[in-house]
């Protein structure tokens, strides 16, 4: 059995809604790439890619069902996803040189970039209900086991290429002018931003 191209085309629309959101993947990218460099964000999309696949095959084999049958499971992964999200935007919000690229992160690796995108994807377990829910509402009740890689590697792509085209854009030269000029301020915005996103994360239901 052959998913039909109309509802693989449905799910990277429903996908791609759903990453356009402007949310903890896109202040992260965004902000590495022009406070550090492009590459180092290209790498922290790479990240988010490998994130995204993990909660595609994730969703795809069921984990919502897993969370319904052991809500504490969840609730531990939405606490410790939230907590990181604090964390990270307290650092950004003190100008903390853990959390600055300009600090001593001058000489973060590309590993290092990587692991920024791939944790920042995964510390959100929501991406697991809102992978199940698109899924239930294009997928037949038993899909072929084959097309989990196919669906993942479609909606990893679209992520891929959403938050590249967002750091490409952002390191522009009259861009980077004007975060230099607001940066401090700029980072405690997006400090705040994350501290927001991790908190509704831990007390939401």
């Amino acid at each position: 059995m052959t998913l039909p191209a109309p509802a693989l085309l449905t799910i990277a629309g429903l996908w791609f809604l759903a990453v356009a959101t402007p949310g903890p993947n896109f202040l992260m990218t965004t902000r590495l790439a022009v406070a550090e460099t492009r590459a180092a964000g290209i790498f922290a999309v790479l990240g988010i890619g490998v994130g995204t696949t993990c909660w595609a095959m994730a969703g795809f084999f069921g984990l919502q069902a897993l969370f319904a049958a052991a809500p504490w499971a969840f609730l531990g992964m939405k606490l410790l996803g939230g907590a990181y999200l604090v964390v990270l935007g307290v650092r950004l919000w003190r100008n903390d040189p853990a959390a600055d690229p300009k600090g001593p992160a001058l000489s973060r690796t590309p590993g290092s970039a990587f692991r920024l995108g791939l944790v920042t994807n995964l510390s959100n377990p929501k991406s697991a209900l809102l992978v199940a829910s698109v899924f239930a509402a294009t997928l037949p009740p038993t899909p072929p086991v084959a097309l989990a890689p196919v669906i993942a590697a479609e909606m990893a792509g679209i992520s891929m290429l959403w938050y590249a085209a967002l750091v490409c854009l952002v390191t522009t030269r009259p861009v980077r002018a004007a975060f230099g000029q607001g940066r401090r301020w700029i980072d405690r915005i997006a400090g705040t931003i994350f501290v927001l996103f991790g908190a509704r994360l831990i007390v939401s239901r």
